[in-house]
């Protein structure tokens, strides 16, 4: 019989968060760099490279691949004939994991759970409790799967309770653009159909586990109706041509899963969860012999891509930029900034608004200043900053036009879409938002040379920083007259990809 140790298990579940913020699995990159080799959108191109260049600075630097190191989610198959050796019960055990895991000196990973979720939301720091799934299973091993779940594609998770007779496949197909980019992709789809509502939210987070094997399946003929499912959506939604980070592009996802288990004759509840460029998973057991040992991956699974930027790139003093200069500026066009800009993102936002309505001073000046909405990695050694990737854009909308208004804020850096509202207000306001790479985090700090905390020290990494940024890799999204390359990259590939022929069909069955 194994006897599972306390502090095996801890040690296990810390040593396996370290790993997979700085280590993608291999197949998740084998899978990137074959929709980079195969990808003829130059902005999607350029920004595969930049997640494969930064994805092997982290393997190499042993620094999160992005600055958002998630949510910890377990899977815990606990075999029934195994037995304890533990003051602590099984969730103190995996909690206290998570914490030293993300409390790592030497690799420190950002808190980003709140508690009091619809109150104070104040941060737990030290990024616990976990989502813990736990099954009784036979056998005397304890099986885990650990994951860190970044809140950006998370936020696009999206389910319905479909009548028995509808399409599966057109409801997804429904949502998937609603999704934008904010979800970073190309990434993941994970379907769950079946059971309850909660079963099938479950389902699909279980099938996003699985590794990434869509060549082998298009190799061979599918052999149940989940991968018949599987061939339909992977043509079916990168056919929206929406591409790497919404930019339109060849590859919106790299696999799909699907998971299913009977349901209600009445019901038939879908889930649908995507998973970002930052994917971070790793499966271990435990069979009382000590804690897991995980072995670095092979480092010639990543291909050798440094970012390089075209000759078409402009360089951008954000200290002399002018109001008329940034008028030039159009929607897809490639800057690299230099020069001091302010961060700040959710609550630094609303704390900003609230002193605007009760007629306080602002703790900055933004009067032509640039905003990155970014909550970095804290700093170790000799960084100015720890990975510091953009933050989704869209949850800033509402502070939009009342900051350009009453502020004189010249424009704001992010990641994914801009909604309509925001687009409209910088279109009134002659502004500009520009993105960063999502999944690009190191990366990005390496452009990053100096980092000053200016205001409300207490939101942690959500504070407001200056940051002095030298040669820092943008795109405009929306230019100053609210043309956005999100709205216009999609619908030309889209275009593109109906006049390519489809090797599955969308009606494709399997028999």
């Amino acid at each position: 019989m194994a006897v599972i140790r306390q502090d095996d298990l801890i040690a296990s579940v810390a040593d396996a968060l370290q790993y997979i913020s700085y280590y993608h699995p291999p197949d998740f990159i084998r899978a990137m760099a074959a929709a980079h080799a195969k990808e003829r959108s130059p902005a999607a191109r350029a920004a595969l490279q930049q997640i494969l260049a930064n994805s092997r600075l982290c393997a190499l630097g042993k620094r999160p691949i992005c600055q958002d190191t998630g949510i910890v989610n377990v899977f815990l198959d606990v075999g029934m004939d195994l037995s304890w050796d533990a003051g602590l019960s099984v969730e103190e055990m995996i909690n206290e994991g998570v914490r030293q895991g993300y409390l790592n000196a030497d690799n420190p990973l950002r808190g980003s759970v709140l508690a009091d979720p619809d109150g104070a939301r104040s941060n737990t720091k030290d990024n616990t409790p976990a989502v813990i799934h736990t099954r009784i299973v036979k056998g005397d091993k304890l099986d885990i799967e650990v994951a860190a779940k970044g809140g950006g594609s998370e936020a696009k998770a999206r389910f319905a309770m479909l009548n028995p007779s509808d399409s599966v496949a057109d409801w997804i197909l429904s949502v998937v653009p609603g999704m934008g980019a904010g979800w970073c992709p190309p990434g993941i789809l994970s379907v769950g159909v079946g059971g309850t509502p909660e079963k099938a939210m479950l389902l699909a987070k279980e099938a996003m586990m699985a590794p990434i094997d869509m060549h082998e399946l298009q190799g061979r003929k599918p052999a149940s109706r989940d991968e018949a499912l599987r061939l339909e959506l992977y043509e079916r939604v990168n056919a929206l041509g929406i591409g790497a980070q919404g930019l339109g592009g060849l590859t919106t996802v790299l696999d799909v899963k699907v998971k299913s288990c009977p349901t209600h004759a009445a019901n038939k509840p879908v889930a649908v969860i995507p998973n970002c460029v930052a994917t971070r998973h790793l499966h271990f057991t435990l069979d009382g012999s000590g804690p897991a040992r995980f072995e670095p991956p092979d480092l010639r699974d990543w291909p050798d891509i440094a970012f390089t930027l075209g000759d078409d790139a402009r360089r951008v003093d954000l200290q002399t930029l002018t109001r008329a200069q940034m008028a030039d500026w159009r929607s897809g066009d490639t800057l690299l900034l230099s020069g001091r800009m302010l961060t700040g993102r959710d609550a630094a936002h609303k704390k900003l608004i609230d002193l605007l309505n009760a007629g306080q001073p602002l703790p900055v000046d933004l009067q032509d200043r640039f905003i990155y909405y970014v909550g970095p990695v804290d700093a170790v050694r000799d960084e100015a900053v720890g990975p510091a990737g953009p933050t989704t854009a869209t949850r800033m909308d509402k502070f939009t036009r009342p900051l350009l208004e009453r502020t004189g804020l010249m424009g704001m850096i992010g990641k994914a879409e801009r909604g309509p509202e925001a687009i409209a207000a910088i279109r009134d306001h002659g502004a500009t938002y520009l993105i960063a790479v999502g999944g690009a985090a190191y990366l990005v700090s390496k452009a990053i040379t100096k980092s000053t905390l200016l205001a409300f020290p207490e939101l942690g990494m959500e504070a407001i920083y200056e940051f002095e940024v030298q040669d820092m890799p943008v795109t405009v999204a929306v230019d100053a007259t609210g043309r956005s390359v999100h709205n216009e990259g999609p619908k030309r590939w889209a275009q593109a990809a109906k006049s390519r022929p489809e090797t599955i069909p969308a009606t494709h069955i399997f028999s």
